[in-house]
Order: C-alpha cells, then structure tokens, then sequence
C-alpha cells in the first residue's frame, strides 16, 4: 500500500478573470518534495445542479440544446450553474422550471448525491437531483443564450442514449446512471 500523497501548499494566489461566466485563478504552489509550480490554473465555481425529472408515466425530461464551449448541440438532463447566494436544491427547481416549464410533484426535488466535476483543474461540484411527477405547468422562460427544445425519453431510451453516445456530457452520463440505479431502472 503506498503513501497517500500530501496537499499542495500555496504561496501565492491571484484571481485573473472574474466574469459572471468565468473566474479563473493562477496559484504559485511548492509540492510535497519542495519543488514549485509558479501558474497553476484554476478555475473556480460555486458548481451546478443536475435534474432527472421524470413525469407520472415515467419518461425522463430531457434538453437538447447547443453548447458554445464544445461548439454542438447536445442531449442531457436539465442543469445550469448556481446563482450567487442561492441553495443546489433552489437551482435545481429554478432550472427545471426554466429550461423546461416542468415542475414535479412534490415541488422539491430529492437530492441524489454531490459530485466531484473536475479535480484537476477545478472546484465544481455537481448535484444531482430525481423529481417525481413532473408535469409541463410552467413556461419557459430561457437566457438569451439559450434556445432549448424539451424532449422525453422512455428509461430503455436514456439507457440507449448513454450507451450510444447520444448523450455524452460526462456529468450527464453519470447522472443518468446513477439516477436510473437510484430508481431501480439501471438495466
């Protein structure tokens, strides 16, 4: 069994973009042998939530939309990043509500599990969360960079979405399995 290996230790921090969008911060860092890293990039923010809503006759609510980033259009689960101020769970409902016009019943989605996005390079978490019952009783009422066509999806079609790549975020694949074998639909 090896040694587990120490934190890195800080000597210097600067913030080097701070945009709504994007915060990103450059560390000087001395490494557990003494040597040193002068910019290590970082960047930084406060994650984003993840919902499988799935509706009474048991389809899950899915979004499809272009993704400037990755420069595509995508599949994947309702998510978006958390406001200032505001709760994972308040994120979760507000982005349900927003990107779809779906709201479940009960109206406070469970909580599933927080997960790490990318150590590496970044503090994100993510969370997930499963509504129950969700119905179609709101508008939508999108960002201007948004432009989202809502689609449903059997639990054998988001099962066959993950595995042939129609879905392919890395957190969204993870979210859909981890939601399917909380519900018991894995296989």
């Amino acid at each position: 069994m090896s040694e587990r290996p120490g934190a890195w230790r800080i000597s210097r921090s600067d913030i080097i973009i701070d945009t709504p969008h994007l915060r990103l911060r450059r560390d000087a860092i001395e490494l557990p042998d003494g040597s040193s890293v002068e910019d290590y990039y970082v960047r930084e923010s406060r994650g984003f939530s993840v919902v499988m809503a799935v509706t009474p006759d048991e389809r899950a609510v899915l979004v499809r939309q272009y993704k400037h980033g990755i420069g595509e259009t995508v599949l994947e689960l309702p998510a978006g990043a958390i406001d200032p101020g505001e709760s994972p769970l308040d994120c979760a409902r507000r982005e349900l509500a927003e990107e779809t016009g779906y709201v479940g019943d009960p109206p406070d989605p469970q909580h599933l599990g927080t997960f790490i996005n990318d150590p590496t390079s970044s503090n994100s978490r993510f969370h997930l969360f499963l509504v129950r019952g969700a119905r179609p009783t709101v508008a939508q009422r999108l960002d201007r960079t948004e432009q989202i066509e809502v689609q449903l999806a059997t639990f054998e079609e988001l099962r066959r979405f993950v595995r042939d790549g129609t879905i392919a975020v890395g957190s969204q694949v993870a979210s859909v399995y981890y939601g399917l074998d909380r519900l018991g639909k894995l296989t």
